[in-house]
């Protein structure tokens, strides 16, 4: 079952609502009057894009709540499940119940990563798991196990669907976190469709949907270090007790492994379309700008 995501609806003239409440902030005048001028034609479409742009350069986000998405979602896996549903703040969800709906044989299509599909033997290894759970599961129901326990065999590979209502300032923060080159290709990918979908309806302000360290974002990434540094250490000194000939006192490391982001320019994960994910595993991810004296 291919991941799919529809834009099912949004906020009508989200650019205007955007605009009147951004005005509200910054003009004497009432929202009345405001939405009088937007009403009438005296505030120009173009003015308005324009002024919309500006604000969000200033990271002035509660506007951003009057804007909202309504998206579905299918053929994702429990897993990612898990870790959308961890979103909380100006988003809701109905999710496809494992308890009154009893998945057919011909449906119970699992979610399968390609790294099982690209080690050899384990794909088979996944495949014969699957099918067994199937059966498990199937006879289960026969038996008269109703299917808010025979559930219980279905592992994180089940897929589900969602039908998500969503603000765009949430759907940022889903996007700083979900398309970081750190975060899980699965849940990366469907955000990336997501923002695909904003991009054809609203491009004004789709484009800044990017991981936190994209040029409309921070500008660099503020993940820590520590631990990749700490990792880097025991794998080196494991390497020196093996006699590795990159040991603790060989050549000096690179890059991932030496624990240092490298240089460079925005990321792929905030500029390619989902047709090229998942984006290469090393970081290209800006250092943080030096502190100010």
């Amino acid at each position: 079952m291919p991941l799919e995501v529809t834009l099912i609806d949004y906020a009508r003239d989200p650019l205007t609502k955007l605009y009147g409440a951004y005005r509200t902030c910054y003009t004497p005048k009432t929202p009345g009057e405001v939405w009088a001028e937007i009403g009438d034609g005296r505030i120009a479409a173009s003015t308005i894009r324009d002024f919309i742009q500006e604000r969000l350069k200033t990271g002035h986000a509660s506007p951003l709540e009057q804007v909202v998405f309504w998206f579905g979602i299918s053929g994702v896996s429990r897993s990612l499940s898990h870790q959308f549903v961890r979103h909380r703040i100006g988003i809701s969800f109905e999710q496809q119940s494992q308890r009154y709906v009893k998945y057919r044989e011909d449906r119970l299509d699992f979610v399968t990563p390609k790294t099982w599909e690209k080690t050899p033997g384990m794909h088979e290894e996944y495949d014969r798991l699957m099918k067994e759970i199937t059966r498990v599961y199937q006879l289960a129901l026969e038996k008269g196990i109703p299917a808010e326990d025979a559930r219980f065999v279905l592992p994180n590979a089940t897929p589900t669907n969602f039908q998500v209502m969503v603000n765009f300032a949430e759907l940022l923060h889903i996007a700083d976190l979900r398309l970081c080159w750190r975060a899980q290709w699965e849940i990366r990918h469907m955000v990336a469709l997501m923002r695909r979908e904003i991009m054809k309806a609203i491009p004004e302000i789709g484009g800044y949907l990017q991981p936190k360290c994209g040029d409309k974002r921070t500008g660099y990434c503020d993940e820590p270090v520590k631990s990749e540094r700490s990792r880097t250490r025991a794998t080196r000194t494991r390497r020196a007790s093996w006699g590795h000939p990159r040991s603790l006192t060989g050549e000096r490391a690179t890059g991932e492994e030496s624990g240092r982001r490298p240089r460079g320019r925005m990321p792929s994960c905030a500029r390619h379309e989902p047709s090229t994910w998942p984006p290469r595993s090393s970081s290209p991810c800006r250092s943080p700008p030096p502190p100010r004296r």
